[in-house]
């Protein structure tokens, strides 16, 4: 592979001790490759070299039974792929540092010659960005996102266990995790992340922060590096932090709430431009959710719909108004108009969702789709109630397979088709109470 740099001087701080080379697998599982300074001074010059099956192919480690998926047997692809540092994402971790400091460097995943990697993620994000670039439009994105913390067991394993009681906005002593919270917000800070605020979720354990605007991919990258994080921030506080959409029956789902402005160097009429983008995230809702809610847990969270329960996070789960709710065009008192998606969960890769909702929202400003603001419930679009619904349309989805290529759609695809296979495999505690007794 061709070198990255022509440096001659080190490119790591002295203070540096050690450095990961972090890469994300199809599935929005962050991955890393930790080195000295000195071999990441290396690395920096002529990438790194990995295995291909690290890009989602052993998603089913250990478990018994499963098939290795396709793209691990096809012999016409090369075993290694190589990490190439994307220099400007060079960052010190305070979370991942003690008497050591730990620096981290986000990278591409390109082929032997240099060229990118169809199974790159980040890179599909960005060939999407830079669709819109020449369309004369950049596109800013915020999030609202939400996860849980839960005690550990003794042996360290996570449980759904909360000792507290506190609920939407509450404050301390009530609020057990304001420290954590806190010790979040001046950690990520430290590095340079900027948070705009954090305030507990709607039931006990819950959590949510506000991330403010990031163009491009910087927005995806940030969200990968806030969600390490708090995991690992967490983890120091003897908790555990999950991101799985609906961890209980009891809670409030989590989610990933999506904004958007949408600036035109070429002097479109923003409100019109943003409406157009509203209109094709909806037209293309269901063929996007694979990659927005891609786990069959998303699917609990957003059957809310169909029930009576009060969440205020997730307003699409009422739709009063019909498809605003899923999909809001909103002006502020400064007058500053945004999109805002609200379905998508933290549990999607994140540079998946964002290609996801970026290019549904260029095919509503290239063919000029109207927004029905007049929709109402009867005619709003739903919610797939499951991920097997999907998977069975997988093959069949034109958006997905225009997006993101054939050779990843089937990848992708083998990967949760086998997660569904066994999450239908498996009897719940939900078919042992109801049917135990009565068959």
């Amino acid at each position: 592979m061709g070198e990255n740099t022509n440096r001659s001087e080190p490119f790591f701080d002295e203070d540096v001790d050690l450095v990961k080379l972090q890469f994300t697998d199809i599935f929005g599982q962050c991955k890393m490759v930790q080195m000295t300074r000195r071999q990441a001074e290396k690395a920096m010059k002529e990438g790194y070299a990995i295995n291909r099956f690290a890009l989602g192919g052993l998603q089913k480690a250990g478990i018994e039974g499963a098939a290795a998926p396709e793209y691990l047997t096809d012999q016409s692809e090369s075993v290694e792929l190589y990490l190439k540092p994307d220099a400007s994402t060079y960052q010190i971790l305070p979370w991942d540092s003690g008497q050591e400091n730990v620096a981290r460097v986000i990278c591409q995943v390109c082929n032997a010659d240099g060229t990118p990697s169809w199974t790159d993620s980040r890179h599909i994000l960005q060939e999407t960005v830079k669709r819109a670039e020449k369309m004369g439009l950049d596109f800013d994105f915020d999030f609202q996102c939400e996860f849980y913390l839960f005690h550990t067991d003794d042996d360290g394993r996570p449980t759904t266990v909360t000792h507290e009681v506190a609920g939407y906005y509450d404050a301390g002593p009530i609020d057990l995790a304001e420290g954590v919270r806190r010790d979040m917000v001046l950690s990520l800070e430290e590095a340079g992340f900027a948070v705009e605020s954090t305030h507990h979720g709607l039931t006990a354990g819950q959590h949510s922060f506000v991330l403010p605007a990031r163009r491009g991919i910087e927005a995806a990258d940030y969200l990968q590096t806030f969600k390490a994080a708090v995991k690992r921030i967490a983890k120091r506080h003897g908790l555990h932090a999950t991101f799985m959409p609906k961890p209980n029956m009891s809670g409030d789902g989590s989610g990933l709430h999506v904004g958007m402005s949408i600036s035109s160097r070429r002097g479109a009429e923003a409100m019109a431009q943003a409406k157009h983008f509203a209109a094709g995230v909806l037209k293309n809702l269901s063929d996007m959710m694979i990659f927005t809610n891609p786990t069959v847990n998303s699917y609990k969270r957003l059957a809310a719909e169909r029930s009576t329960v009060f969440q205020p996070e997730f307003p699409a789960a009422v739709w009063e108004k019909g498809s605003e709710k899923a999909v809001h065009v909103k002006e502020d008192r400064n007058g500053c108009i945004s999109v805002e998606v609200q379905f998508p969960d933290p549990s999607a890769n994140p540079y998946l969702a964002l290609t996801a909702i970026l290019a549904a929202g260029l095919e509503g400003i290239e063919k000029a789709l109207v927004l029905d603001e007049e929709a109402g419930d009867e005619n709003a679009p739903r919610f797939p109630e499951t991920l097997g619904i999907l998977l069975q349309k997988l093959d069949q989805n034109e958006f997905a397979h225009r997006v993101f290529g054939e050779k990843f759609c089937r990848m992708y695809g083998e990967g949760k088709k086998e997660e569904w296979e066994r999450f239908c495999a498996y009897v719940t505690d939900w078919e042992t109470a109801e049917y135990l007794y009565r068959c």
